[in-house]
């Protein structure tokens, strides 16, 4: 099934599965004498908002991600986390402090216990027979997802034969793409050849391919880069079949499906409740820093006026998430018109275009507070790659296939290539940073996020910005 209509089916037998406990649970109070809402309407009405609840609290622990390799023992277990973190929460809520403190528990507080031992039953229950419906299809050959193996050696085949002795993994192999000159046609186990690797997007596009798995013999690391280059923009999934001697010493971190290891490629940046506290923390730290900063702020347009002609601020096109064009706003350090003649190019150390208000501000970092209202908007972040130029993002898309890569996120006012590497002046420092854009994307987290602020203070702080 495709991951809208198990999302579907998912908030289907939550919904079920949560108001019947509810309605239960309220009818075993009333049956032991403890008071209770004795009109239905009054407790679906109740089960209903009560669900809204915890719909939060699943969304917010990842509960309604869509993991395709997710085993029922699994699920059981991540239910009984969250349906625990949740109960505890009511309990907490629903407590009198005054009363409650001073006198032994109440039976009828212990009912919530039995609330929370009913919400692991019917929850897990319901979500395990939706995982084995789901499992039987796959075996039946129902809800295959298409897949091309890139390679064409042992390890390809080694693939191909356990996508087919195990359909339950749910890949429909449809054809190989391989790095060497293979003749286009070429079949093993009735599967063909379907081009070479140059050719990797085109494939996925002409066949609707929804998983590429990359089984290439070691030491291919220029080979991945190619092939993840090709996959940027078509919505596959990447998978990647580790070499034994990464497994022995614990280089790679792994999903094992029937005993096969596959490593997946960025299969969630942030887990969801992370991702939602980062927008959050993102619209409440934007709004309090443009109102704090305001008084300031008319006192940098006044010095920027006074210095040099031409407007105080400065918008130009830039690239953001998922390649969306949005206009970023700073306030202008350079001269009125500064790339008239000369086109777009990147700012130097010592830019004879910098006025001298604008060299003070970019030391300091100031000509990045108006972009505080780029976060508001929803364009950028606080944390995250720094957004460029269309113009440069074609070029750099061409000569570095991972670059394209930095574009899964919002860029941000700041970053861990921002305040770790140099200002861009040159391809070979593009790259450097390139590094550390993709090292803060394999390693997403509100921790890392905290760092890379308080990093930036002290930038700001010490006058180290460009």
């Amino acid at each position: 099934m495709s991951k809208h209509i198990e999302k579907i089916l998912l908030l289907l037998i939550d919904f079920i599965t949560i108001n019947l406990t509810f309605i239960l649970w309220c009818q075993l109070r009333q049956r032991a004498g403890f008071m209770s809402i004795p009109d239905m309407s009054e407790k679906i009405m109740l089960s209903l908002i009560l669900f809204v609840c915890w719909y939060v609290v699943f969304v917010f622990f990842g509960l309604h991600r869509i993991q395709f390799t997710h085993s029922r023992i699994d699920e059981i277990i991540d239910v009984i986390k969250v349906v625990t973190v949740g109960t505890l929460l009511i309990f907490v809520f629903t407590m009198d402090i005054s009363h409650d403190l001073s006198t032994p528990i109440q039976t009828s507080r212990i009912f919530i216990f039995l609330y929370w031992a009913m919400m692991i039953f019917f929850v897990s229950g319901g979500r395990v027979f939706l995982r084995s419906v789901h499992r039987l299809m796959l075996k039946k050959g129902i809800g295959h997802r298409r897949t091309v193996i890139v390679g064409w050696g042992k390890k390809a085949r080694d693939v191909l034969d356990m996508a087919q002795s195990a359909p339950a993994l749910g890949y429909n192999v449809i054809g190989f793409v391989t790095s060497k000159e293979i003749k286009e046609g070429s079949v093993y186990k009735e599967i063909p050849v379907l081009g070479q690797l140059e050719l990797l997007h085109q494939v996925i596009e002409s066949n609707q391919v929804q998983e590429v798995v990359v089984a290439l013999p070691g030491h291919s690391e220029k080979m991945l880069e190619v092939i993840i280059g090709q996959c940027n923009n078509t919505g596959v999934g990447i998978k990647i079949v580790p070499d034994l001697y990464d497994l022995i010493i614990g280089q790679v971190r792994t999903n094992q499906i029937y005993g096969f290891p596959l490593i997946e490629i960025l299969p969630e940046l942030m887990v969801p409740w992370e991702r939602l506290v980062k927008r959050a923390g993102d619209f409440v730290l934007s709004f309090l820093g443009t109102t704090v900063f305001l008084p300031f702020g008319l006192i940098l347009a006044l010095l920027i006026k006074l210095t040099s002609k031409g407007p105080i601020f400065y918008t130009q096109t830039r690239v953001g998430l998922n390649g969306k064009l949005f206009k970023v706003i700073k306030f202008r350090t350079m001269v009125q018109d500064a790339e008239k003649h000369s086109g777009p190019v990147w700012a130097g150390k010592n830019d004879p275009r910098i006025t001298s208000i604008g060299r003070i501000m970019r030391k300091l970092r100031l000509d990045e507070f108006p972009q505080l209202i780029n976060v508001l908007r929803g364009d950028m972040a606080l944390v995250g790659p720094r957004p460029e130029r269309p113009y440069f993002v074609e070029q750099l898309k061409e000569m570095f296939p991972l670059y394209a890569r930095r574009l899964r996120i919002r860029p941000g006012i700041t970053g861990w290539a921002q305040v770790k590497g140099e200002y861009d002046q040159s391809l070979e420092q593009v790259k450097h940073k390139l590094e550390f854009d993709l090292f803060y994307l394999e390693n997403m987290s509100l921790r890392m996020d905290l760092k890379i602020i308080l990093n930036t203070l002290y930038v700001m702080l010490a006058g180290k910005g460009h």
